[in-house]
């Protein structure tokens, strides 16, 4: 018989908050830049991370997924540009026939001069969109689902539904894109292209949606949003707390992220809001009592992820604050962009997850992760069919 082997502390999954804040702080390095040497950096090192430090895991597979959403974003940008273009001036490259519109719709062309100053911002606006869709990739990539909704602020329960499936919805489409084109696979139908497509379109969004409910109703079963019972005074400090730290934290990233507001006002009003959130939610989560299963540590790997991604947006910050030209790109006129140094170390920091995060389990399952057990694609070809009364039961591959 055999005896399964716990991973030690060099084989452990790190905590998924500290993935989170790492990816987000990438992603808002890449919104607060339009250089595209920076967003270029920004994606190499988040594509390295998943690669060194994903798991077997079947929501793995991800970033592959918005990697390819992003290049449809790029496209359908340039595309929009050339044919509602804004007629900005520059080296124009081609003319469009071009559609004259009502007086009501003063403002919007169709058609008409195509500069290479605006193909060239579309493809820009694209590209850090792209680079954003590929940092909340990662972190998909790298924390389980199932593991993040357990660490929740137990304030949040009464709304764990909506929380459960909004969270596991990517991962769960990635997962049942992969079983349902094994499956049309094994019955010899198209997997790629048009027929491929219309065929698994909708197959794959009502699994993910079955899945994901059902992540959440078995969360519900289990007593998830049990509550205990406390003053009424007490839920309304919480409450109120909790509001207006998130309206502080909403004007507090809009003076961090919008460009030639006070960046260095916004930082202490984020800070703010987010310690009038966490005081909220620490009141507010008092009434709910439960135990938790094998919690997640939080050790000195954590604190290194997070603060890594935290260095990209201070290398940036700080290169914007010295006067650097070379964060934005320069379009009138146009120049080859630069590079910014203090940008560049933060974002080089943010390799550091690469060797800092515990290697991930060799196996992965139940035991591993502390995750619901996940049919891996070649199960659902197979099928267990039973002969006569006692008789051994047959596996049968499908196609065969």
């Amino acid at each position: 018989m055999s005896r399964h082997r716990g991973t030690g502390p060099s084989q452990r999954s790190l905590h998924p908050l500290a993935w989170w804040i790492w990816a987000a702080g990438m992603a808002v390095t890449a919104i607060k830049t339009t250089n595209p040497l920076l967003l270029a950096m920004i994606a190499a090192v988040v594509i390295f991370v998943v690669a060194a430090r994903r798991t077997a895991a079947p929501w793995s597979r991800s970033l592959t997924f918005f990697l390819r959403l992003g290049l449809i974003v790029i496209a359908i940008r340039i595309v929009v540009e050339i044919v509602f273009n804004q007629r900005l001036p520059g080296h124009v490259l081609f003319v469009l026939p071009h559609l004259t519109l009502p007086h009501w719709a003063a403002g919007v062309y169709i058609g008409g001069p195509v500069a290479l100053e605006a193909i060239l911002e579309a493809f820009l606006d694209g590209l850090r969109l792209a680079v954003i869709l590929v940092c909340f990739g990662a972190a998909n990539s790298l924390a389980s689902p199932y593991r993040l909704l357990r660490c929740l602020p137990a304030v949040l329960y009464e709304a764990g539904v909506a929380v459960t499936v909004a969270l596991a919805f990517a991962p769960e489409i990635v997962i049942t894109i992969a079983s349902v084109r094994e499956a049309r696979r094994l019955r010899g139908r198209a997997t790629r292209g048009l027929a491929g497509l219309r065929g698994m379109a909708i197959p794959v969004l009502e699994g993910a949606l079955d899945r994901s409910l059902q992540l959440a109703s078995s969360m519900d079963s289990r007593g998830y949003g049990r509550r205990d019972g406390t003053n009424r005074s007490t839920r309304r400090r919480a409450t109120s707390a909790t509001v207006i730290g998130l309206l502080a934290v909403v004007v507090g990233v809009y003076g961090v992220l919008a460009v030639g507001s006070l960046f260095g006002l916004g930082l202490p009003i984020l800070a703010a809001g987010i310690a009038l959130c966490a005081l909220g939610l620490s009141v507010g989560g008092k009434r709910t009592t439960r135990t938790r299963y094998r919690p997640d540590p939080w050790r000195w790997p954590e604190w290194v992820v997070a603060a890594s991604g935290l260095c990209a947006l201070a290398g940036l910050a700080a290169a914007e604050a010295l006067g650097s030209t070379s964060v934005q790109f320069s379009f009138y006129p146009l120049a080859v962009p630069g590079l910014p140094v203090l940008a560049c170390v933060g974002i080089l920091v943010a390799l550091v997850p690469a060797i800092a995060a515990p290697a991930p389990p060799a196996t992965v399952g139940p035991k591993a992760l502390g995750e619901p057990a996940t049919l891996e694609p070649s199960a659902v070809a197979k099928a267990v069919t039973f002969g006569a009364a006692g008789s051994r039961p047959t596996v049968v591959e499908g196609g065969r």
